[in-house]
């Protein structure tokens, strides 16, 4: 298995926020059925990472925070705390009744905290946290989605036009495909195609694309061939979604934030890189070029992520 994307640059994130009605409704329709969706959830992401600064960020692709209103006429608002985790993690369950508590202790409001777990393993479901001393009880329990049992009802998720179950298509797809990378570009070109018949906005299905073309990066050569496919694709469809340009701009986002690293982290010798990385086709390589930012020391380390030694 590939390792998975880090929480800061998951794009969990950005789906989360575009889509969060949808969210609730596809995982949770009970919660959904509560809240009223006529006043604009409001995302507090700043004040979730003031709450938590101190607590470990353990293996998640993303987090929200959520302040919305009820549908039983009250004016009082509450908090819905999303965590979106990628692997394992045997404190899970703690660090969530810690969030839990930490947030409803801030805010003095209710607090639902939500779990979507996408790591593997069938069975590990941890939905609750507690102990007992001295006849004193701590009883916690969550809601918990694992996304691999979706693997039992793809026929559903195929039905679907909520934009989650293309999401969830696409995780499967990619846990699936870590190893295979000819059948990773079967499954993300299929992906396209559904995406295209399902009569989206298009806006919904640059933001789905965006989404499908990070989970399942692939290597420069199959990339090159997505790209046609998608383009002849569009040709017999007469449909325009995505541009060679707007599948460039993905590359050119991701070179954009290469750039500003670089700049931050060492000034002028670090843009003088830029050049040379801007040859790199490869999104995936690039990503790997940004992620490697965070832990570098030097120029010439991060030169060894894309022009790595050889011995003579």
């Amino acid at each position: 298995m590939t390792n998975p994307p880090t929480a800061y640059d998951s794009p969990w994130k950005d789906i989360l926020q575009t889509y969060f009605e949808e969210f609730l409704l596809f995982f949770f329709p009970q919660a959904h059925l509560q809240i009223d969706w006529t006043k604009q959830p409001e995302f507090l992401d700043k004040e979730l990472k003031e709450v938590v600064r101190d607590a470990e960020l353990g293996r998640r692709f993303a987090d929200k925070l959520v302040k919305l209103y009820r549908t039983n006429g009250e004016e009082n608002w509450i908090l819905v705390h999303v965590e979106v985790q990628s692997q394992e993690e045997d404190d899970f369950p703690k660090r969530i009744f810690s969030y839990n508590y930490r947030i409803f202790d801030c805010y003095d409001r209710e607090v639902a905290s939500l779990a979507i777990l996408g790591d593997e393993r069938v069975n590990w479901k941890p939905d609750q946290y507690g102990y007992q001393l001295f006849g004193c009880s701590v009883d916690f329990r969550f809601p918990v989605v694992k996304l691999v049992d979706y693997q039992q009802r793809l026929s559903e998720l195929e039905a679907s036009t909520n934009p989650f179950a293309t999401v969830v298509m696409a995780h499967l797809a990619a846990l699936e495909t870590s190893s295979d990378r000819p059948k990773r570009l079967r499954q993300k070109l299929a992906l396209v195609r559904r995406l295209y018949s399902q009569g989206f906005e298009r806006s919904d299905v640059l933001n789905l694309l965006a989404f499908i073309d990070w989970m399942l990066t692939l290597p420069l050569d199959l990339e090159t061939e997505f790209k046609r496919s998608v383009e002849e694709l569009e040709a017999e469809q007469r449909m325009q979604y995505v541009t060679s340009f707007e599948r460039s701009g993905i590359r050119l986002g991701v070179l954009e934030g290469i750039g500003t690293s670089l700049e931050i982290k060492f000034g002028s010798e670090g843009l003088s890189l830029l050049p040379e990385i801007s040859l790199i086709e490869d999104i995936e390589q690039l990503r790997k070029i940004l992620a490697g930012l965070k832990t570098v020391s030097t120029v010439e380390e991060l030169r060894q992520i894309y022009q790595p030694k050889t011995d003579d």
